[in-house]
């Protein structure tokens, strides 16, 4: 009997170990194919593109935030008017800073201590397109942790237009599924990561910066 069992504990073990070798394949593979799908859309953004990307939040659309006729396609996109700025997504505070004018200890405090996607409107936006900038010169910005949009934008090394992918005024698409086809088909690149994804994600948290005062613009 001992031997009886010892023997299908060494049948078990084996399949154990193919098991993990087939996902140890399999994790590697997905990661070939999320590497290929960012340098894709790296690429794209760097050669004055828009994508359709997920984020930390709903899927947005993209682009260089320093490229005025990117910037100009995605108000064309969603039929948007220019009044209505976009916000940016930022891989880190550092690279925050690249569009911010001003520091503040207390927004990043905020940003630290918060436990949902969280973006700040703040006073002094610089170097990047006017469309972007509100008639007040702030600008939204959110720091991603999402693995996708953090790391595409520390690929492109400065922060990106993210913008809900709907046209202005209709439903927000919650998940991959969701985008309309009018949308998809007018972006130069729809990224594949995560499009499976049925998580109804929601919009994220929105606070102004005022001096050393933050105001809340949607809990």
């Amino acid at each position: 009997m001992q031997d009886l069992c010892f023997f299908f504990f060494l049948i078990f073990r084996r399949k154990l170990r193919i098991l993990a070798h087939f996902l140890g394949l399999l994790s590697k593979c997905m990661e070939q194919i999320l590497e290929k799908d960012l340098q894709i859309a790296v690429e794209t953004i760097q050669n004055g593109g828009v994508i359709l990307y997920p984020t930390d939040t709903i899927w947005g659309i993209g682009c260089d935030a320093r490229n005025e006729k990117a910037v100009q396609r995605i108000f064309q996109i969603k039929k948007r008017q220019e009044a209505k700025t976009m916000l940016l997504l930022a891989s880190n505070w550092e690279q925050l800073q690249k569009v911010v004018g001003s520091e503040s200890q207390k927004a990043k405090e905020i940003i630290q201590q918060s436990n949902r996607p969280t973006t700040i409107i703040y006073p002094k936006a610089k170097n990047i397109v006017p469309q972007l900038i509100a008639e007040d010169g702030s600008v939204g910005v959110r720091i991603t942790a999402e693995r996708f949009s953090c790391r595409l934008c520390e690929l492109v090394g400065f922060p990106i237009v993210s913008t809900s992918a709907n046209i202005s005024g209709e439903f927000s698409p919650r998940v991959f599924s969701e985008i309309s086809e009018e949308i998809k088909v007018q972006v130069d690149y729809v990224v594949k990561y995560r499009r499976e994804d049925t998580f109804l994600s929601k919009s994220s948290k929105i606070l102004k910066l005022q001096e050393d005062t933050i105001l809340i613009i949607r809990e």
